[in-house]
């Protein structure tokens, strides 16, 4: 596991130190020597190294990570860029472009957002392969919710977008005054007709980051196919 470095370490350090954190990281080392798990080791924490707490502008929940070959990398309803789109990650693009207007790209891999300053979490950082929610009540839940406290105890405008239950169960965390919660049903196909469709979440947070005077979340990702990019 790719230790975090960066000012989240300062922000979560105490956590790794915790007798629960302890039985943590025994329960994760044993499964990825017997198992396969996802994401690979060395991403588990890319959520942290590819946006800085200094630089959250944007906290959006997911679960826990894709289970099959070669789609998590560490971001929540992100894929590596080589896979099919996954069906919710197509309902939030789908959204975007009703949105805002962008275009669907051909991928899914979405560290742009998180280069912008968007976290992009799962609450459980870690799957088994092809069992989905097999790493749940392990430990990675009280890891998480020490991130998103660390999140909410920012003092500056942040966005928090809260898609189906599981992500609202968190809501009660976040009680600062300067933040913005988005709250919708999750953009999954059972639940996307159920008001995530038509949330204009993407356009309501570039409005908020505006008003306070922050940079707006450019969320268009881009074709990698050359082919694809000029039939846009």
């Amino acid at each position: 596991m790719a230790m975090i470095s960066n000012d989240w370490l300062e922000a979560v350090g105490d956590e790794f130190h915790k007798p629960y954190y302890a039985g943590l990281y025994q329960f994760i080392r044993q499964e990825y020597s017997t198992h396969v798990v996802y994401p690979p080791a060395d991403d588990i924490f890319n959520a942290f190294h590819f946006t800085p707490l200094k630089d959250v502008k944007v906290l959006i929940l997911g679960q826990d990570p894709y289970h099959e070959e070669g789609q998590a990398h560490g971001l929540c309803f992100s894929v590596m860029p080589q896979q099919e789109i996954p069906p919710s990650l197509v309902n939030i693009y789908q959204e975007l472009h009703d949105d805002l207007g962008c275009y669907i790209p051909d991928n899914g891999y979405l560290k742009k957002w998180a280069d912008q300053g968007v976290l992009l979490l799962n609450t459980v950082l870690t799957v088994r392969a092809h069992q989905a929610n097999s790493h749940q009540g392990k430990g990675w839940e009280q890891f998480t919710d020490a991130i998103i406290e660390a999140v909410n105890a920012q003092d500056r405008p942040i966005v928090c977008m809260l898609w189906g239950r599981p992500a609202q169960n968190k809501e009660p965390m976040l009680t600062n005054p300067k933040h913005l919660i988005l709250k919708a049903p999750h953009p999954s196909p059972l639940s996307a007709y159920r008001g995530f469709f038509g949330c204009r979440h993407f356009s309501r947070c570039n409005e908020f980051l505006v008003q306070n005077g922050l940079e707006p979340i450019d969320w268009q990702i881009e074709n990698l196919n050359q082919k694809s990019q000029e039939e846009q």
